[in-house]
């Protein structure tokens, strides 16, 4: 469940997270990528829509170097209370998402993941550092720099027209 990073990370890329299955993933190997980082609910109002849409983004561009990473996480509304097996079969069986789909996570609170912890340490103005719901999004640039932040009501198809430049 925890995330590893180098003492002082300076990007996503210093990380190792443990995907869905348990297994260690060294963020290192998305170097060079664009990511769009997103904590996920399989059991939240927005998850049709954002699901959708981030399957749409993830075959649009992944040959051009997007990676979409999911992280589940319980904390809003408890709304992600299944298993890893159980998030698993849903993303899949429901949605055929191809994107990376990781251990369930927090996001906010002492528990924070490693990541998310650098992810948030960003100057989001309004935003603060707290994630505020499930699908929080947060672009990554090719360097491994969190670029921008996008509320969960934010559709991943508008995150593609303004960012369509990058």
């Amino acid at each position: 469940m925890e995330t590893q990073s180098k003492e002082d990370p300076q990007s996503v890329f210093d990380f190792i997270v443990k995907d869905v299955k348990g297994n260690d993933v060294d963020l290192s190997m998305y170097k060079g990528k664009v990511l769009l980082i997103v904590n996920v609910a399989s059991k939240c109002g927005m998850t049709n829509s954002n699901y959708t849409e981030l399957n749409q983004l993830y075959q649009k561009y992944e040959d051009q170097g997007l990676e979409v990473l999911a992280f589940p996480c319980n904390q809003f509304g408890e709304e992600e209370p299944g298993s890893n097996d159980q998030i698993l079969d849903f993303v899949c069986t429901r949605f055929k998402s191809e994107f990376p789909i990781f251990d369930k996570i927090e996001v906010n609170g002492p528990g924070t993941a490693p990541i998310y912890k650098f992810l948030k340490k960003g100057k989001w103005g309004i935003l603060g550092d707290d994630i505020q719901w499930n699908f929080a999004k947060f672009l990554v640039d090719k360097n491994g720099q969190a670029v921008d932040r996008y509320y969960p009501t934010t559709s991943p198809l508008t995150i593609e027209a303004q960012e369509g430049h990058r």
